[in-house]
């Protein structure tokens, strides 16, 4: 996802909520009566205090320094008109006033600054985050071995940090082999852990028999990496012969097998999973071994993996997105065509942006 930047390589200050504007606007207006009934009525009292909340307002929505400075310079310049309109108001409450002016504007530009430097930071860490995800995650072949794949990923919304989603589909001796996994953290390190995950895949596919015994590997090269609180989810898809496809789930959502159904739309089951298995670098803990499990896959018949970023987008009422329901309602169409689909469906559910990355992955069975 991309930032915004001003021309000066700023980051831009998030756009204020509507009720937000019109509080900073009536705040605004307020200031301005103040001071021109100070400098219109009676002479014996004064507003110039609160000429500092000037600088405040100024700074509130803004990543550049220079708006809450001027727009302080400009307060702390009315003082001395004040002073004069006010001239029963003793002398030290002016004073006062400016140098309080001058004090809230030093603070606040200072504020401006440093949080725009944070933002900066934390953009650029992001975007070197990103960039290392991008690299990583390459997009398959439209078609694979008699498949035809389709592959969508979208970042989460720009406050949110860099999610450990993965996807890998590779043409190997014993079957075409798909990957879809989720790992348990943000960040760089995240993004690390996914690149040990798929190294140790496209390795371990080529030369394992069995997709349980490539789960196993995956397991093992997790296990070997300095202890930490993250561990991967996993689906991994062996497609082989015809009408047959097996599974090996590592903790991760269930695939979605879709076939064309009545009314224009698709029936939608998931792909039943073998007994509760844990996520890679959790097997040690709960012991014995990965197991695969069988299930039809026949030709025209499109299989969908996905990460749950897609299936915890939630809409305005904090509802969770029914992504089987949806899919049910969608006409049967390509691995691309139907992905286009459900990733503006989502978005358009979502409200715009989702607060997790999501990752999908399709394929459907040609012959």
């Amino acid at each position: 996802m991309s930032h915004a930047t001003g021309p000066d390589g700023q980051p831009e200050a998030p756009r204020l909520p509507h009720r937000a504007r019109l509080l900073v606007v009536a705040a605004y207006v307020l200031l301005g009566a103040a001071v021109t009934m100070d400098l219109s009525e009676d002479p014996e009292w004064t507003v110039s205090p609160v000429l500092a909340t000037a600088p405040v307002l100024a700074s509130i929505g803004t990543r550049r320094p220079r708006v809450p400075l001027l727009v302080g310079l400009g307060a702390l310049a009315l003082v001395a008109p004040l002073a004069l309109a006010d001239d029963q108001v003793p002398l030290l409450v002016h004073l006062t006033s400016a140098f309080t002016v001058l004090a809230i504007t030093s603070v606040s530009t200072a504020n401006v600054v440093l949080v725009a430097t944070r933002e900066r930071e934390l953009l650029e860490s992001r975007s070197v985050a990103e960039a290392a995800q991008h690299t990583l995650l390459r997009p398959p072949p439209e078609r694979l071995n008699g498949l035809r794949v389709a592959v969508r990923y979208l970042a989460a919304a720009a406050e949110a940090r860099v999610g450990g989603d993965l996807y890998e589909a590779l043409v190997t001796p014993f079957g075409t082999r798909l990957l879809m996994g989720d790992v348990r953290g943000k960040g760089l390190a995240a993004i690390d852990t996914a690149a040990a995950v798929l190294g140790t895949f496209r390795e371990a596919a080529q030369v394992e028999p069995s997709l349980a015994a490539v789960a196993g590997r995956l397991d093992a090269a997790m296990g070997r990496r300095q202890p930490g609180e993250e561990f991967v989810t996993a689906a991994l898809v062996q497609v082989t012969g015809p009408g047959r496809a097996e599974l090996v789930n590592c903790g991760h959502l269930p695939p979605l097998r879709c076939r064309p159904g009545r009314a224009g739309g698709m029936d939608v089951d998931e792909v039943p999973t073998p007994d509760p298995q844990p996520p890679l670098a959790l097997l040690g803990m709960a012991g014995g071994a990965y197991r695969g499990r069988p299930f039809a896959f026949e030709r025209g018949d499109l299989l969908l993996l996905y990460t749950d970023g897609v299936t915890e987008a939630r809409d305005a009422a904090g509802r969770f997105y029914p992504l089987a329901d949806r899919l049910a309602a969608m006409p049967d169409a390509p691995p691309a065509t139907l992905l286009d689909r459900v990733v503006a469906d989502l978005l358009a559910y979502a409200g715009g942006e989702l607060s997790d990355d999501a990752a999908l992955l399709a394929v459907r069975r040609e012959h």
